[in-house]
């Protein structure tokens, strides 16, 4: 009886029980709580069958005055059964079962989700609707109407435009400073990204209007992208800083009068031109293929324009649909399918890529099989290397990548002429002899760089100072040299940063010498106004910044007479040694965005800081450097696609790879794209491909007709 109690139930009958010691108390009235609830209770180290046994839970009769029965009948009532010899099990469930359980739940989970969001999707689509008819009485001005006529040629002047009072916002801008952006390409894009709202009353003047992923274009060509992945509307964009869009063309200039002459096409045809005032102007309009004096170039395609990536799909596709014929003989079968691409920089060797891999993974699928085996595609190479401004190795990785695929690359070769059915140019051999060829074709992309459109020359012939003919020449700062200083801005292609150090020699003197209070013309500099020197040399020219890191040594090499000084001529050759290293900015997508930004920062600097310069009237002078700095460029990196592979030059590091670095140069150009909608239809166009192949058919083309009696034509 050492180890037993005696306990008395409900019903007054008393049981003899274990004795239950302290420690073993909480886990007992664990069990009972567990038992409370109806779960299994919890279990106990020993090995005891107490511990083991099931949860059970007796009925406990109520007292007379409806209360639960006392917590020592509930504990004996429970200590009982635990010294039961009742075999009672629970009921255990496999694995299977379990399995099915949660399946089953997961999938109940995943429907009801799904349908929820495609129910939020079509509330909100209902939302889109719209069938009230308002916005039925708008303001316009007079003046947006009918305005006035002025100017060296007499043309009406759009002083106030007929969205000037949309709102109370663009009511606000109306008499800000108007700011004219030329173009819709990466710079404008860029720019009117940073730019402040309500700073500017912005106008963008471009011939289309929609904004262009160029670096995506020849996959365009193929039908690996859609073309509508590839472009962003302008106005969506405008729409941000409450701008405005025409949809024209930039004729000239008038400098002294600060106007615009623009031309349109109206509803009947004609052109109409105007005159658009401006208090800053950006040219951004890019520039045209360099024709490098070749003569055919009519039976070319160019890779510019959605418009050329349209072209040179039909025409790829109907060169593949006349080989089929039965009537096509053998050598012309050859020649349709003899694919030329006439230059090996990024835009030529990724179109050569993306048209090897249609011909090689979706030919066989819809076409003759005989075709893939005819089929050849050419690179000529006027360089030694195609990517000849990428590392040696990737050069070479490229190269033999394509030699891999069958893709034939011709270095140090010139085109002469481009015939319609045959391409005539000149090659080197390993003795250094040129050596006329022929080629037969069926298909040819002039890809060769750029030249400058009709615009920016006839702006360039008007400034005196503009003496480049490749692109229209501007400061560090942005402003086209010879236009009023401030006023004229240009970025992108159809411009190009002058670094004339050396040139600017005079006027780094002269400051330092009324500093000094010496004479320029025999004044001879120190160590230490050298440093001062140079210090203005990095503000003004800040691509020079790296060549002028070691001073001292600098200085000792060009002190010829070791006098510890520097005369006019010495420092000039120091200058001249620095400009002889400074390279031109490359015309890519980068240096255009970045550009783009930089003018935004600086416009918004100046905006700011308008108040206080009208305050202390400060409206002379050089206001853009008195604000901000000069412009930096910071090249990025390079890339390219060379057929399911591809080619990366980042900041020195070069590497290549397969598919692994085709997926990251997707996902690098996945980031830069300009909206969340161009995002979605790239994701969703490469998925397309990897499901159902590159798209086979011709897209729909509708060409204006030369003659109004015509009918407008599809291809």
């Amino acid at each position: 009886m050492a180890n037993t109690a005696m306990l008395r139930n409900g019903y007054g009958h008393a049981k003899l029980l274990p004795r239950v010691s302290v420690h073993q108390l909480p886990f007992r009235l664990g069990i009972l709580q567990s038992c409370r609830r109806g779960i299994e209770p919890p279990r106990q180290l020993s090995t005891t069958r107490s511990s083991r046994l099931p949860c059970y839970r007796p009925k406990f009769p109520r007292t007379a005055n409806n209360r639960t029965i006392s917590l020592q009948n509930t504990l004996s009532y429970h200590f009982v059964r635990s010294i039961t010899t009742t075999d009672f099990q629970p009921r255990h469930r496999g694995p299977v079962f379990r399995f099915f359980i949660r399946l089953f739940a997961y999938t109940g989970g995943f429907i009801l989700v799904s349908g929820g969001l495609v129910l939020a999707f079509f509330v909100y689509d209902a939302t889109t609707y719209r069938e009230d008819l308002s916005y039925t009485d708008i303001p316009v001005s007079e003046k947006a109407l009918k305005p006035r006529r002025g100017g060296p040629k007499n043309l009406p002047i759009a002083e106030v435009l007929v969205d000037d009072d949309d709102s109370d916002a663009m009511t606000r801008q109306k008499h800000k400073p108007k700011l004219v952006i030329l173009g819709s390409g990466w710079g404008s894009v860029a720019l009117l990204k940073t730019l402040k709202p309500e700073d500017y009353h912005i106008t963008v003047v471009s011939p289309v209007n929609y904004f262009l992923f160029t670096p995506m274009l020849p996959s365009a060509t193929v039908g690996t992208l859609e073309l509508r992945s590839l472009v962003e509307p302008v106005r969506r964009i405008v729409q941000r800083v409450r701008g405005h869009f025409l949809r024209a063309e930039a004729v000239e200039v008038e400098f002294s009068e600060r106007l615009l002459e623009v031309s349109q096409t109206d509803a009947a045809g004609e052109k109409r031109h105007f005159y658009l005032p401006y208090d800053k102007l950006v040219i951004g309009v890019g520039s045209i293929t360099n024709p490098h004096g070749v003569q055919g170039l009519e039976n070319c395609s160019f890779l510019k324009t959605i418009d050329d990536a349209r072209d040179v799909r039909n025409k790829v596709l109907q060169n593949l649909e006349h080989a089929c014929l039965p009537t096509t003989s053998d050598a012309e079968r050859r020649r349709l399918l003899s694919f030329v691409v006439c230059g090996g920089g990024p835009t030529g060797v990724e179109f050569a890529a993306e048209l090897f891999d249609l011909l090689n993974e979706d030919l066989g699928r819809a076409f003759p099989k005989i075709l893939r085996n005819e089929i050849s595609v050419h690179v000529i190479q006027s360089r030694g290397h195609i990517l000849n401004t990428y590392d040696e190795a990737l050069s070479q990785y490229a190269e033999s990548r394509f030699a891999h695929d069958q893709v034939e690359v011709l270095t140090n070769s010139r085109v002469k002429e481009v015939r319609p059915d045959k391409i005539i140019f000149t090659q080197k051999d390993d003795n250094g002899e040129t050596i006329t060829k022929e080629m037969p074709m069926g298909f040819c992309l002039w890809s060769t760089g750029v030249a400058q459109n009709e615009f920016c020359k006839r702006i360039s012939d008007k400034l005196d100072v503009q003496t480049n003919k490749h692109a229209l020449e501007t400061d560090t700062h942005l402003r086209v040299n010879g236009a009023p200083l401030g006023s004229v801005y240009a970025i992108g292609d159809c411009s190009t940063v002058q670094n004339n150090v050396a040139d600017h020699l005079v006027h780094f003197l002269r400051t330092l010498a009324y500093e000094k209070g010496k004479d320029p013309e025999s004044m001879v500099i120190t160590f230490r106004e050298w440093r001062d020197v140079a210090q203005r040399v990095k503000k003004r020219f800040p691509q020079a910044s790296d060549h002028l890191r070691r001073l001292d040594r600098l200085f000792e090499q060009y002190d010829k007479d070791r006098s510890g000084t520097l005369d006019f001529g010495e420092l000039r050759e120091l200058l001249l040694q620095i400009d002889s290293k400074l390279t031109s900015l490359p015309a890519t997508a980068q240096r255009a965005h970045q550009q783009g930004q930089y003018l935004g920062r600086k416009f918004n600097k100046l905006a700011q800081a308008k108040p206080g310069m009208v305050a202390n009237e400060m409206d002379y002078g050089d206001l853009d450097d008195a604000v901000y700095k000069a412009f930096e460029y910071k090249h990025l990196g390079s890339l390219a696609y060379i057929g399911n592979a591809a080619v990366f030059d980042i900041n020195g590091l070069s590497f290549s790879g397969g598919l692994l670095a085709v997926y990251l140069w997707r996902s690098i150009y996945f980031a830069q794209s300009v909206s969340l909608r161009t995002r979605i239809l790239l994701a969703m166009d490469w998925s397309k491909r990897a499901l159902f192949g590159r798209g086979k058919s011709e897209p729909l083309n509708i060409k204006r007709a030369k003659k109004k009696d015509d009918v407008l034509t599809k291809t």
